[in-house]
């Protein structure tokens, strides 16, 4: 019979396998991978990610799209956007950054949808977002014609740090209020000199 873990054993062979992976990894493999149940593997993370905290470290241990990763402090996302965008290309458009925008909030949705909600072709930005495996084909829709459905993948879920798309946050918080419009309004309105 195989000797179980101890906690600090089995944390480090926790943190060597999400170290070396280039995806989060589920409890559920990690389990199956160490022999444990999946509550050593809670208990375990939960011990470390203390750990982790009462000694200032930079990262923890996060959920991301349903599996385990190491990730950095929310508290160091400047420091680390810096270091990333640092003389590095822009990754996507604008145009494929607010397509995926209305994929990730209404999906799912349909390319003709898309492409209303944008008020211009869409399909060369969605055929880019499919090969970058951030969008995927969801279904089809019940309705005449059955048009094909997409929807964000979990490469999304991981690259944008969210473990399911309800923790996208809420529009309403992009959405100006009524004064903040008015004002904008008074300051943008042409004068007109006699």
């Amino acid at each position: 019979m195989e000797e179980l873990p101890t906690t600090e054993a089995l944390i480090q062979k926790i943190e060597a396998i999400l170290m070396v992976s280039t995806e989060p990894v589920s409890k559920k493999t990690l389990a199956k991978v160490l022999n444990v149940s999946e509550s050593d593997i809670d208990g375990a993370i939960e011990d470390r990610t203390k750990l982790y905290a009462s000694n200032s470290m930079g990262f923890t241990i996060a959920m991301i799209a349903g599996g385990f990763r190491f990730e950095t402090l929310s508290s160091l996302d400047e420091t680390v956007i810096d270091f990333v965008t640092q003389d590095q290309p822009v990754r996507l458009s604008p145009a494929a950054l607010e397509t995926l925008a209305i994929v990730a909030y209404r999906q799912p949705i349909s390319r003709a949808q898309i492409s209303a909600i944008r008020g211009v072709n869409s399909d060369g930005v969605m055929k880019l977002l499919i090969q970058r495996g951030y969008v995927e084909q969801v279904g089809k829709d019940e309705g005449i014609g059955q048009a094909l459905l997409f929807g964000t993948t979990k490469v999304f879920l991981e690259k944008m740090g969210l473990n399911t798309v309800d923790d996208l946050p809420s529009l309403s918080e992009f959405i100006p209020d009524a004064a903040e419009v008015e004002a904008l309004e008074q300051i943008l309105k042409p004068t007109f000199d006699d």
